[in-house]
C-alpha cells in the first residue's frame, strides 16, 4: 500500500497489491528513500480504497500517524509547524493510544 500526501487535500491510495506485487511496491519505495510503517488493520482498510482516491474522512486520523511518522523519520516539519504548542501522541495503552503491531510480510503501508 502507498500513500501520497501533497500537503492540500486527502492523502490518495496510489499503490496497492499483495505478494510480489507488494514486494515491488516496497523495492520502489527502497530506491527512493520512502519511510515505511507497517500496520495491518490499516493496510485492511486501505485496500478498499479505489487506487488514486483521496482516503475516506473516518482514515485521517489514522493515516495522519503515518505521514507524521514520515516527516518525523525524514526529519521533516510541516509548514507553521510549532513544536512548543504541540502535545505528545497518546502512548500504548493510554487512552487514544493504540498498541504496535507486527509487521507481516505481505502487510505494508508507506506515505
Amino acid at each position: 500500500m502507498a500513500l501520497e500526501y501533497g500537503g492540500t487535500g486527502a492523502p490518495r491510495v496510489t499503490a496497492k497489491g499483495e505478494g510480489d506485487i507488494a514486494d515491488e511496491i516496497l523495492r520502489i519505495a527502497a530506491r527512493h528513500d520512502v519511510p515505511l510503517h507497517a500496520d495491518r488493520d490499516l493496510v485492511q482498510v486501505l485496500s478498499q480504497v479505489e487506487l488514486n482516491q483521496e482516503i475516506p474522512e473516518v482514515l485521517y486520523l489514522a493515516v495522519a500517524e503515518v505521514i507524521a511518522f514520515a516527516y518525523l523519520v525524514k526529519g521533516k516539519v510541516p509548514a507553521g509547524f510549532d513544536p512548543g504548542n504541540a502535545t505528545p501522541p497518546p502512548r500504548s495503552g493510554e487512552a487514544g493510544g493504540r498498541p504496535a503491531l507486527p509487521p507481516s510480510d505481505s502487510d505494508h503501508s508507506f506515505p
